[in-house]
């Protein structure tokens, strides 16, 4: 049993022994390592954060997003999309942009901040991956503004109907106050209301409705206004960092070395184990 135990006296014989294995293992290894990191090409990483856009004025139950956080996350990894992205961006779908663009396309949502989602993707520029990047938002938000014509058009249809009511409405209060003035007795413009008790009901009756109409007006404005009506964007511009995404210098050196370290190793035990007798 004590003859097959291993101590470190033997390894550091076994080391002294068959160091230049070790260290051309090594030097190899590093080699190989500098040829890699020089001759791949580069990738770059590209981070942008989406907002979904939205109409303030939609009926009554319905989310007032253009459309469901998880449904644009499965319209943007759809390969059909990404072609007309990659299309209007002026890359062929089979050329090595397009490839690294679907591989590396990667969307995180964050429904509590927005909600937004956060997509990154490669390139093997820094300024084509801001192209790729603002491209991805541009379609996406073209897409969306056709789905939101649809219930814009029906809020501000609405809210012209609101502002037609509310004219009428301030006409006939002005009428209903001139029949319901002491010693009125009605005019071109009253002649309907001849009583001045009725025409003072029908003024109250009219001031409220004016109230309603003036509060729904001014809620409509509001809720198509900038702060619940908006369309797809960016939060912020296109952020690529100063360094390169792919490879990475550190990592890639350190990966290397380690390598290298444990080849040179292996291969100087097993050369002792060669020249070891039966």
């Amino acid at each position: 049993m004590e003859q097959d135990e291993i101590y470190l006296i033997d390894l550091w014989r076994i080391f002294t022994r068959g160091w230049m294995w070790f260290v051309g293992v090594l030097l190899l290894t590093l080699a190989c390592t500098y040829v890699f990191a020089h001759t791949v090409k580069r990738q770059w990483q590209a981070t942008a954060w989406i907002q979904i856009g939205q109409v303030g004025q939609v009926m009554s139950g319905q989310d007032p997003k253009v459309e469901p956080l998880l449904r644009v996350i499965e319209r943007l990894e759809r390969v059909p999309f990404e072609n007309e992205i990659l299309k209007s961006a002026g890359y062929a779908d089979t050329s090595p942009v397009a490839r690294l663009y679907r591989n590396s396309l990667k969307l995180e949502p964050m429904p509590y901040a927005g909600p937004l989602i956060r997509l990154t993707v490669r390139a093997y520029s820094r300024q084509q991956a801001v192209e790729l990047a603002n491209a991805t938002v541009a379609r996406l938000s073209e897409v969306h503004r056709q789905l939101e014509e649809v219930p814009l058009k029906a809020a501000r249809a609405r809210l012209s109907q609101l502002e037609a009511d509310l004219q009428t409405a301030l006409a006939d209060q002005a009428r209903y106050r001139q029949a319901a003035m002491p010693g009125n007795q009605g005019g071109a413009d009253s002649k309907d209301v001849q009583n001045p008790m009725l025409a003072s009901l029908l003024l109250a009756n009219k001031n409220e409705e004016i109230r309603g109409l003036r509060a729904g007006r001014i809620d409509l404005l509001e809720r198509l206004g900038p702060t619940y009506t908006y369309s797809t964007s960016m939060m912020w511009p296109a952020y690529v960092p100063d360094k390169q995404a792919f490879p990475n210098p550190e990592l890639t050196w350190g990966i290397g070395l380690l390598l290298g370290l444990f080849l040179g190793a292996f291969v100087t035990v097993v050369m002792a184990r060669r020249r070891r007798p039966a």
